[in-house]
């Protein structure tokens, strides 16, 4: 007997024939004499419209209404999953995030859990109950509802998971678990059997949409193994691994992968904006006097390069943010009076292709040949970006699927 934590997404509980599919999902564990603890998502582009509901009652909102009406979403479907289960004779009820209590910090909107007193559910559990939470939501400080961010639920299962000491997370999801790259691009991408915490990381916080960054960071901390599966595979003739673990991807830490590649995947995020400032004055002082008023304006600053004038008296920096901080970072940068530059360039349209490996570790050479690949297709790299176990150029987004389709093949990640 395991105690497992399952976590649905959106799609997976998009109506009650979905919810009762996920029902039966939860049941099958739950015959095989698993402790079974759920946590939900909001049913597909519910969130989308609570979001819209609150933006069209008042474009200032305050940050606690607006997640006292987003967190509805997955109460929603946490009920209604508890009713479908105990219909089919599961002994189930439903749990909020401060019924739990999920504690977070004050930051509405984008809370951090800060921890779980798991208690209550491992008594419930032990009893033969099914936890059904709802994900995405926790408590703050000031006693009220908090939601955790776009994406949130897969924070919430694996936050959930070390609190109960589960012995695995099953992150259910429409696909089958993470590939080399995206099939919609690449459809020889191949479905990775492992991937380490510190590569899904990487991936999760480079474009790859699968799971939240934060929720691998909980279980690279916490040790939670975690498995991402598919959803619609018939709940009665689930795939196993020949070791009897799920069909999917199992994320991990580094040592229970036995043969690594030194390339594992491709990841790409056109959620990019390129921002230059020419002719800086090139003194002490000057990187935090451009980088000081994005920090204290909460905007992520990522691929930064500077180049210093011949003469040595000034600097070009080019840096990026996310799309979505575009216009605030050049209102910020045009705002400050504490340097001067001669003008700002800017460009939205650019892509961010990485590669990511924790073989890049041992193994010399590998940003040349994806600097080479990429240049013998013609395409420019305005950027460049590196760290230990990745590389990441940004080029102009029509080149996107042409760069990821060039690197996936030249690190042969299309071969079994």
């Amino acid at each position: 007997m395991a105690r497992l934590v399952m976590k649905f997404g959106g799609t997976s509980v998009a109506d009650l024939d979905r919810i009762r599919n996920v029902a039966a999902h939860v049941k099958r564990e739950v015959t095989a004499g698993h402790e079974v603890a759920v946590v939900v998502s909001a049913m597909s582009g519910k969130t989308n419209e609570l979001v819209a509901l609150c933006r069209g009652a008042s474009v200032l909102h305050d940050a606690r209404e607006y997640d006292a009406v987003v967190a509805s979403g997955e109460q929603v479907t946490s009920g209604l999953l508890a009713i479908v289960l105990q219909d089919m004779g599961v002994n189930a009820r439903s749990w909020q995030g401060w019924q739990i209590a999920i504690r977070t910090d004050a930051a509405h909107g984008a809370a951090r859990i800060a921890e779980i007193d798991g208690a209550l559910l491992v008594e419930r559990l032990q009893m033969g109950q099914v936890a059904v939470i709802a994900g995405f939501q926790g408590i703050a400080p000031d006693n009220r509802i908090s939601t955790l961010g776009r994406g949130g639920s897969d924070t919430s299962a694996v936050a959930v998971a070390a609190a109960i000491k589960a012995d695995r997370c099953d992150i259910y999801t429409d696909v089958d678990g993470v590939y080399t790259t995206d099939p919609r691009i690449v459809p020889k991408a191949r479905r990775l059997d492992k991937v380490s915490f510190e590569e899904m990381l990487e991936m999760a916080s480079l474009g790859s949409k699968v799971l939240q960054v934060r929720s691998v960071e909980l279980a690279m901390v916490h040790g939670v193994r975690t498995f991402v599966r598919s959803s619609f595979e018939a709940p009665d003739s689930v795939r196993v691994m020949p070791n009897g673990d799920p069909y999917g991807t199992l994320i991990c830490d580094e040592e229970e992968i036995v043969e690594q590649q030194v390339v594992t995947g491709i990841a790409y995020s056109k959620d990019e904006a390129q921002i230059s400032l020419r002719r800086v004055a090139d003194k002490p002082g000057v990187a935090a006097a451009v980088f000081g008023p994005l920090a204290e304006a909460n905007i992520n600053v990522d691929m930064i390069v500077q180049n210093i004038s011949s003469d040595g008296k000034f600097t070009d920096i080019t840096f990026t943010v996310p799309l979505a901080d575009y216009e605030r970072a050049v209102s910020v940068v045009k705002s400050s009076d504490s340097f001067e530059f001669e003008s700002l360039e800017s460009a939205t349209d650019v892509c961010k292709v990485s590669v990511i490996g924790m073989g890049m570790r041992s193994h010399a050479g590998v940003a040349a040949a994806a600097f080479k690949a990429l240049a013998e297709k013609s395409i420019n790299i305005r950027a460049i970006t590196t760290s230990e176990i990745k590389i990441s150029v940004l080029i102009d987004a029509a080149y996107t699927e042409l760069a990821v389709r060039t690197l996936h093949s030249l690190y042969e990640l299309d071969k079994a």
